[in-house]
């Protein structure tokens, strides 16, 4: 008809097309443990899917943990933004009980499908007390869902590489201060691997923490450069 040539054409897209479930078993070493999980060796075109890699924090909070593993022992602990699950996998070498938590429907079902992997009595390092929540920060109806289950709080929230959206920083703050007060002041506390990508970020990640009445503290030693970035641990806990 004419006045239509040359408009565009309204293309409908399936969500799947921007999801990339083309999963590689890999191998990771952090000390003496080996782990071995599913997980994408490139992103999805979604970012919302960044759950799917293992990220830089990642290989830093397990380097860190894995040399301090006795600050693991019988601790119960929970993760914010698992991923694919390759901290909680390494930690419940150690733990009493761990509970990862993602807000992504994709991100969770390959972070369920590594929990199973680990859970086989056929794996050699068969991992228990390993459990996947879903947890979007800010949401006190998950987080008081989750809690049912560990009414008496956790000894350790973890948390590598999930710092990307401005937007996202107040919330996690809420989160973990909700987490922290449970158990009450000096009996959790927060260990964030962070990597620095902007100095915008880098300054939110601070000043939030003091925001939400939390001492956030660089722990000595551990800044190092991961994947080509200035990467650190920090400390964070109730004022």
């Amino acid at each position: 008809m004419e006045g239509e040539e040359g408009e565009d054409e309204i293309v409908c897209l399936d969500e799947s097309f921007f999801i990339n479930d083309n999963y590689q078993l890999t191998n990771f070493t952090f000390g003496s443990q080996v782990i071995q999980l599913f997980c994408l060796h490139s992103a999805s075109t979604d970012y919302d899917l960044t759950g799917q890699l293992v990220w830089p924090g990642a290989m830093l909070l397990n380097d860190y943990l894995s040399k301090n593993a006795e600050m693991l022992q019988g601790c119960s602990v929970i993760e914010l933004g698992s991923g694919v699950g390759i901290t909680g996998i390494l930690c419940s070498r150690f733990c009493h009980d761990f509970v990862l938590t993602d807000h992504n429907d994709e991100v969770l079902k390959i972070l369920k499908k590594n929990i199973e992997l680990h859970a086989s009595p056929e794996n050699p390092n068969c991992c228990t007390g390993l459990v996947a929540e879903k947890l979007e920060w800010g949401n006190i109806d998950q987080i008081n869902q989750i809690l049912q289950n560990y009414a008496g709080g956790f000894d350790l929230v973890l948390g590598a590489d999930i710092c990307f959206q401005q937007s996202s920083i107040p919330l996690l703050y809420d989160t973990v201060k909700h987490l922290l007060q449970i158990r009450g002041k000096g009996r959790c506390k927060f260990i964030l691997a962070y990597v620095s990508r902007t100095k915008i970020m880098d300054s939110l990640v601070i000043n939030e923490a003091i925001r939400h009445g939390l001492k956030i503290t660089e722990v000595a030693g551990t800044r190092s450069v991961v994947g080509n970035l200035d990467g650190t641990i920090f400390e964070i806990t109730l004022q």
